[in-house]
């Protein structure tokens, strides 16, 4: 039997969600590209977790690989570079378990991605009672990224919404008219594995706040540059209680992506190779 590699590992990152875990793993049942590989980079999650991945893994199309360690603080980035290890394909993709996907998410990603370059998606924040008002069904009929049904859920009226109502020229425009800089975004961002083994995954010492984007400025200092699609690549956030963030792990983490900037550094010695 001829075995079939995925032309493109999604990599989620999760812990104890695994109400929206499971929304989110649905939302990739109806994507218009079918030649994926989900693995989920679970950060110490109870078995609750499991018990939903075992579920769901029986009843979609694509194969689930389900990586875990044990809970022993916030080790997002020691996961997320285990997760990589596992994955089968020559392009990666990252987002969060909390992060519903567009049934065209995984199409634009493999539609723009390009060698030497990344690419830098965004998402629209949903609030907390619109994130509970989404049913498997609104999944499926795609309603959760229809502006108006959204409206009737609670979305308020924003210029983000840009995100889910553009046509794809004006997606196009907007991505190239927006001040927002391309970085390496947790939530959706892009890019070739071999790349991000060069730059040696994530830097294990980074703890919550940047702790993605300092492993893009690595993969910039490395010659890599890139792509904003931050109105083409859509998935939207449910909204969650962020209680372990604290001002120690952002200046912890500052001062390590400064130090990235300022020594140009291309490879962390605590990545996924200990050096």
């Amino acid at each position: 039997m001829n075995i079939i590699l995925p032309e493109i590992s999604v990599v989620i990152s999760t812990y104890n969600s695994p109400k929206w875990l499971e929304k989110v793993l649905i939302s990739y049942q109806y994507q218009d590209f079918k030649k994926f590989e989900i693995v989920i980079a679970d950060d110490g999650s109870t078995n609750e977790t499991k018990k939903l991945i075992t579920k769901i893994g029986a009843t979609v199309d694509f194969k689930i690989t389900h990586v875990w360690h044990e809970d022993l603080g916030f080790r997002k980035t020691e996961i997320l570079n285990k997760a990589i290890l596992k994955c089968k394909a020559d392009y990666l993709l990252f987002t969060d378990g909390d992060c519903l996907a567009r049934k065209d998410f995984l199409e634009t990603h493999m539609i723009h991605r390009k060698k030497g370059f990344f690419l830098s998606g965004g998402y629209l924040k949903l609030p907390m009672s619109t994130s509970e008002s989404i049913t498997f069904d609104d999944i499926k009929q795609q309603n959760c990224f229809n502006v108006n049904w959204l409206s009737t859920k609670g979305l308020p009226s924003s210029f983000k919404n840009n995100k889910i109502t553009a046509s794809k020229s004006k997606a196009k425009l907007l991505n190239r008219l927006t001040p927002t800089k391309a970085t390496w975004n947790g939530h959706n961002a892009s890019g070739w594995k071999k790349d991000i083994l060069a730059v040696n995954g994530f830097d294990e010492r980074m703890q919550y706040g940047g702790e993605d984007r300092e492993m893009g400025e690595r993969l910039f200092n490395l010659g890599i540059k890139a792509k904003q699609i931050r109105y083409s690549a859509i998935c939207v956030h449910l909204d969650h209680k962020r209680g372990y963030v604290t001002p120690e792990m952002i200046e912890k983490n500052n001062k390590i992506r400064k130090n990235t900037k300022k020594d140009k550094i291309t490879r962390t010695p605590f990545g996924i190779e200990k050096l």
